[in-house]
C-alpha cells in the first residue's frame, strides 16, 4: 500500500487593521488643502451650529454665538498652538529642532489646555461685548465642543501622528513606513507592519459619547451657571488620563508621567470641585442669559438707544398734547366765525344788533306798545 501525503500551499495571516490614508495634502492649483485644517475648521462648524441651537434654547440670540465665536476660535487656535509648542519643545527647540515650524500650524500640534484657555479669553471678550454671562455660554458650548474635538481628531488620522504603543488588537493602526516612531528599546524604527493603538479613535468614541452624556444631564437636572461646562472638563479629563498613557509620541514627562496626564488630573479634579460647588450655591439655572443689569437693547459694544427711545416717547407725547391743543384752540375760532354772519346782517340793514332785535320783537307788541 503506498501512502501519498497531500500538502497543501502554506497559509498567509492577513492581520485585521485599520488603514491610515494615504495622503494628507491636496492641491488646488499652487494652493495646498490640508486634511488636518479641513477637520478642525468642520469641527469648529458643527460646534458652532449645536452652540447656536442650545444657545437659542437657554434664551439668547442666535447671532450672539457668531459673533462671540469671532473672537473665541482665534484666542484658542494661538492657545492650543502655544500650550503644544511649550509642553512639547524638542521638534522646535531641541538638538536639530526647527524655531519657524512652532507657526505650521497646519502640520499638527493644538494643545487642547491651552486652545480652551485662551479661547475662554476670548469668549469672555465676546461675551462682554454682547452684554451676555459667559457661564450661560460655556454651558451652552460644551457638548458642542466634545463634537467639535471628535471631528478635530481625523486630522491627527490624516497626519498619521498622535497614536499610542504597539498592539495586536485586531482594530491595531497601520502606519506607513515613513511616519514610524523609533522603538526606545531598540533605539531603531519599529518594524515595517507594527500596529498601534489607534489613540485618535479612542478619543473620538469617548467625546462623542461624553457630549451625548452632558446634553442628557442638562436636560434632566436643568444645570447652569457654568456647571455643564465643569461637567464637560470632568468627563474629558477622565477620558483623557487613560487616552494620554498609551500614546507613545514625544512629550515632557514629570515624576515619570507625562505632563498632559499630570495636567488632566489636576484640571479633572479642578473640574470636580468646582461642579459640586456651583451645584450648592447654584441649584437652579439661572433665569436668562444677559448680565444682570443689562437688557437685550443695551449691550457693550452695541449702541444705548434705552434713553434715546424714552426722550422720542417724551417728545412725541409733547407734540401730541401741543396738537390737541392747537385743534381746540381753532375748533373755538371757527365757531366764533360762525355766529358773526348773523349780526353782520343785522348792520347791514341799517338797524345794528339793537335794530334788530327790535324787529325780531316787534309783532308781540301790542297797540299800547306801539303808541
Amino acid at each position: 500500500m503506498t501512502l501519498t501525503t497531500l500538502t497543501s500551499a502554506p497559509m498567509v495571516a492577513v492581520q485585521a487593521a485599520i488603514p491610515s490614508p494615504p495622503q494628507h495634502t491636496w492641491y488646488l492649483g499652487p494652493l495646498p488643502i490640508r486634511a488636518y485644517a479641513l477637520a478642525i475648521l468642520a469641527g469648529i462648524a458643527v460646534a458652532i451650529w449645536i452652540t447656536t441651537k442650545r444657545w437659542v434654547a437657554r434664551g439668547g440670540v442666535a447671532d450672539d454665538v457668531l459673533d462671540i465665536a469671532f473672537w473665541a476660535v482665534p484666542f484658542g487656535i494661538v492657545g492650543g498652538r502655544l500650550y503644544h509648542v511649550f509642553s512639547t519643545p524638542d521638534p522646535y527647540w531641541g538638538p536639530g529642532g526647527d524655531p519657524v515650524r512652532a507657526l505650521y500650524v497646519w502640520e499638527g500640534g493644538l494643545g487642547i489646555w491651552g486652545a480652551v484657555a485662551l479661547g475662554a479669553v476670548g469668549a469672555y471678550i465676546g461675551c462682554r461685548r454682547k452684554g451676555v454671562r459667559l457661564s450661560s455660554f460655556a454651558d451652552a458650548l460644551a457638548p458642542g465642543l466634545l463634537v467639535a474635538q471628535a471631528v478635530g481628531r481625523l486630522g491627527n488620522w490624516f497626519n498619521q501622528e498622535l497614536f499610542g504603543a504597539p498592539t495586536t488588537l485586531p482594530w491595531g493602526l497601520h502606519i506607513d513606513p515613513q511616519y514610524l516612531p523609533i522603538d526606545p528599546a531598540t533605539g531603531a524604527a519599529y518594524a515595517e507592519g507594527t500596529l498601534f493603538h489607534p489613540t485618535f479613535l479612542y478619543e473620538m468614541v469617548w467625546n462623542l459619547a461624553a457630549a451625548a452624556f452632558l446634553v442628557w444631564l442638562d436636560r434632566r437636572y436643568r444645570l447652569g451657571h457654568g456647571r455643564v461646562f465643569w461637567a464637560y472638563v470632568a468627563l474629558y479629563t477622565l477620558g483623557r488620563v487613560w487616552i494620554e498613557m498609551l500614546r507613545i509620541d514625544t512629550a515632557e514627562h514629570v515624576l515619570g508621567l507625562r505632563l498632559n496626564v499630570w495636567t488632566s488630573i489636576i484640571v479633572g479634579l479642578g473640574a470636580l470641585i468646582a461642579f459640586f460647588v456651583l451645584g450648592r450655591r447654584y441649584p437652579d439655572r439661572e433665569d436668562g442669559v444677559d448680565l444682570p443689569g443689562r437688557t437685550r437693547g443695551v449691550r457693550a459694544g452695541e449702541q444705548d438707544t434705552t434713553q434715546d427711545t424714552k426722550d422720542a416717547e417724551a417728545e412725541a407725547e409733547a407734540d401730541g398734547q401741543q396738537d390737541t391743543e392747537l385743534d381746540t384752540t381753532s375748533t373755538t375760532h371757527a365757531g366764533a366765525a360762525a355766529g358773526a354772519p348773523g349780526r353782520d346782517d343785522g348792520r347791514d340793514n341799517g338797524g345794528g344788533p339793537h335794530r334788530a332785535d327790535a324787529d325780531a320783537a316787534g309783532p308781540d307788541q301790542g297797540p299800547a306798545d306801539r303808541a
